[in-house]
């Protein structure tokens, strides 16, 4: 009997779901993809957040899990919210492939003046930087944000850079340092959400990096304690123990960071309540906001 493996039908979430079931089939196990459309897949128009921000993305494919219409769902880990249902195992996380964001333009850096981006963290970045630019909302799968950006809608749209790699493109632009325009948590990562059952579980458990679950979950113990949703503007990485965290004004007029150890859970946690505590101010001017403006 094969392990039915829900994904979303973008062409991204599509070759990710290969990933994981080429690695399952690898093994013996045999698979079979069922596609399944989410919210966030139907309302393009509409900013991220004022549909429920990345989680919108995931909640079709938990209820498909739970209801048993599919054993296990594929993931972008950093669409996952950090609030889960019960019932459910992130049962794999994959070798991470690259955390950064891309700019991807023709023109000269220097000659941008329109970008596009759906994500609050990658405009603040974006608004903070020295380029002296507009920032507007895109959302779409990556052809249809390329599309635009051909058309001339943008000089310039932002990617992450793994997403532009597992569809093998090659494109002009810029690599956006993560040190300086730090990723949402858990970029770059591919998750296997299942049910909780130990057998189903152990199924995936070959394909579980120790190195890379070990950085996510740093990742996402400072998103926790920091909190704000998917309103607020935030990056967080954690690489070789090492964990820088910020949190942004919408417009990028003001940041707070923290640089140090996240070699542990705990460590993470605290970092998060430190930041939370001296950047209250702009998480709450953010959800503020964009509640309004919903």
């Amino acid at each position: 009997m094969s392990l039915k493996i829900g994904t979303r039908g973008s062409k991204l979430a599509l070759v990710q779901t290969r990933k994981v079931t080429d690695a399952l089939q690898q093994r013996g196990i045999e698979t079979e993809t069922v596609v399944i459309t989410t919210p966030g897949d139907a309302k393009t128009g509409v900013p991220l957040h004022a549909i429920g921000g990345q989680g919108v993305f995931v909640r079709a494919l938990d209820d498909a899990i739970l209801e048993g219409r599919i054993d296990a769902a594929v993931h972008s880990m950093k669409d996952i919210p950090s609030a889960r249902p019960e019932g459910l195992s992130t049962c794999a996380v994959l070798r991470r492939d690259s955390p950064a964001d891309y700019l991807v333009h023709s023109c000269d850096l220097e000659e941008i003046r329109v970008v596009g981006t759906s994500s609050t963290r990658r405009r603040a970045q974006l608004l903070r930087s020295a380029l002296p630019i507009e920032v507007r909302e895109l959302r779409g799968n990556v052809d249809t944000r390329l599309k635009k950006l051909e058309r001339g809608e943008y000089d310039a749209i932002v990617l992450a850079e793994a997403g532009m790699q597992r569809l093998g493109l090659d494109l002009p632009g810029t690599r956006l340092l993560p040190q300086w325009y730090v990723p949402s948590p858990n970029q770059g990562a591919i998750a296997v959400v299942c049910r909780n059952d130990p057998g189903c579980i152990e199924q995936f458990h070959p394909l579980d990096h120790f190195q890379t679950r070990k950085e996510v979950e740093v990742e996402r113990a400072v998103m926790e304690e920091v909190g704000g949703g998917c309103f607020t503007p935030m990056g967080i990485f954690c690489e070789s123990g090492f964990l820088i965290a910020e949190v942004l004004a919408l417009d990028g007029s003001r940041w707070e960071r923290i640089e140090d150890s996240g070699d542990t859970i705990e460590e993470a946690r605290e970092i998060g309540q430190k930041l939370r505590t001296i950047a209250c101010d702009m998480i709450e001017d953010a959800r503020i906001s964009l509640w309004v403006s919903e």
